[in-house]
C-alpha cells in the first residue's frame, strides 16, 4: 500500500498575484517538507494547476469569480518558485475549475494501491475541499487527510468551515 500526497494549486496567482492573500506563502515551507518526506518514504506526489484560458471571464467560474487568474502561459499560472524543484518529476494535473476529474479518475484507477491520500495547498475552502471530496469518492477505503496547517484561505472563517465540513465526511483533519 502506498501513500499519495496531492499539492493543490500552489501557483503564483494564489500567493502574491491576482488572488494572492496574506499568509498564503506561509504554508509553502511545510509543503516542501511534506513532499520530501513522502518521496523519502517511497510515497507518490502529484499536484494540480488551476488552468484558465484568456476567455476565463466568459466561463461560469469567471462570471461568479470575476478576477482573471492562472491564465495558462502567464507568470501567475506558474508554480510558486520554491516548489518547482520539489515537484520536478511529479505528475501534474491541469484543471479548468475547482476539482480535477482527471485526478479523481487517476485516483480511482489506483484506489486499491493507496492506504492514505493527503491533500494540501490552496485555497482551503475552494480547490482543496473540492479535490479532497473527489479523492474520498474515488478511493473510499483510503484514509483521506488534510493538515489544516498546510492549507489556507483568504478568510479564516471559511478555512475553519472547510475543515469542519471535511471532518464531517470522514476526512481526517490535522
Amino acid at each position: 500500500m502506498r501513500r499519495l500526497l496531492i499539492v493543490v494549486d500552489c501557483q503564483k496567482d494564489f500567493i502574491d498575484g491576482a488572488l494572492g492573500f496574506e499568509g498564503a506563502d506561509a504554508i509553502i515551507p511545510g509543503i516542501i517538507e511534506r513532499i520530501a518526506s513522502y518521496k523519502a518514504e517511497g510515497g507518490e506526489v502529484v499536484y494540480t494547476l488551476d488552468t484558465h484560458t484568456p476567455d476565463y471571464m466568459n466561463t461560469q467560474e469567471g462570471r461568479n469569480l470575476p478576477v482573471p487568474h492562472c491564465i495558462k502561459g502567464t507568470d501567475g499560472f506558474k508554480l510558486a518558485g520554491e516548489l518547482e524543484g520539489p515537484l520536478s518529476g511529479c505528475r501534474g494535473f491541469e484543471k479548468p475549475t475547482f476539482g480535477s476529474m482527471e485526478l479523481a479518475n487517476y485516483i480511482a484507477s489506483n484506489a486499491s494501491e493507496y492506504s492514505s491520500i493527503e491533500v494540501c495547498g490552496l485555497v482551503s475552502n475552494i480547490c482543496v475541499i473540492s479535490n479532497a471530496m473527489l479523492a474520498k469518492a474515488a478511493a473510499p477505503e483510503a484514509e483521506i487527510v488534510v493538515d489544516s496547517k498546510l492549507t489556507a484561505s483568504f478568510d479564516p472563517k471559511l478555512h475553519q468551515a472547510a475543515m469542519d465540513v471535511l471532518g464531517g465526511v470522514q476526512v481526517k483533519v490535522l
